[in-house]
């Protein structure tokens, strides 16, 4: 269990047994049950209400977060999954959005891409086996690329920022500009990493339309295809970036 679940169950619980001892503590409102009409109504309400929020959000920090962090990534939908469950993000929203279009048009592109190959060579012949593992390098990195936009979501706190924004005038300059910098820290890499996947897809683009206007081509000359460098020189920036 990682320390930042700890502290969301310490919270939840903590907040929940606050509310209840403030209810029902003579010291404090002090509701006793059977006193009325009235305040058994709300007291029981409360309990109900408690356990409720004590049985949801003790599930959805041990099960359901568990249940995401431990789904493996093996198909597009897997990727695509991980990410609409941080759309409500609102400060990424656009972001997710665009990501999820990409990792559609990835495969559509890939799809194409292969089937042209197809035309041109037989599945076992060298030429074909050399671009298929081209296109597949690239997709690990386009992918290794959205794995790495999900963990950034994952642990982005949108409504810390929230709060902060809130109440910037109880903290100091120095303070809110850290927050902000960090903040900003966030909003350039996922900026960054649309940008490369968006330059992956253009790159696979100027591959298909290389390959179409080809008849014949030795697999010796695929290295020296201009889309093949500039696709191999794209990936290793960006597994040196990330």
């Amino acid at each position: 269990m990682t320390y930042k679940k700890i502290l969301k169950l310490v919270g939840l619980n903590l907040g929940i047994s606050s509310y209840n001892i403030i209810l029902f503590s003579p010291a404090f409102i002090g509701i006793e049950l059977g006193a009325s009409a009235l305040l058994t109504a709300f007291g029981g309400s409360s309990i109900f209400l408690s356990t409720a929020f004590f049985v949801y959000g003790n599930y959805k920090v041990l099960i359901k977060e568990e249940d995401q962090e431990l789904l493996p990534l093996v198909t597009d939908e897997d990727y695509k999954y991980l990410l609409e469950q941080n759309i409500q993000k609102t400060t990424f929203k656009k972001d997710i959005d665009i990501v999820l279009n990409q990792i559609d048009r990835m495969k559509n592109k890939k799809k194409t891409i292969l089937d042209v190959l197809l035309e041109k060579f037989s599945q076992t012949e060298l030429s074909y086996i050399k671009f298929e593992s081209a296109i597949l390098e690239v997709e690990k990195v386009f992918f290794s690329n959205v794995k790495s936009i999900i963990n950034k979501l994952s642990i982005f706190d949108e409504s810390e920022f929230e709060i902060l924004i809130e109440n910037k005038k109880n903290f100091s300059e120095n303070f809110m500009k850290s927050k902000t910098d960090l903040y900003n820290k966030y909003k350039n890499f996922l900026k960054k990493s649309v940008e490369d996947n968006e330059e992956i897809i253009l790159k696979l683009d100027k591959l298909l339309l290389e390959i179409s206007r080809l008849n014949t081509l030795e697999s010796i000359e695929i290295d020296n295809l201009s889309a093949i460098k500039e696709i191999d020189k794209l990936s290793n920036q960006i597994k040196y970036y990330k």
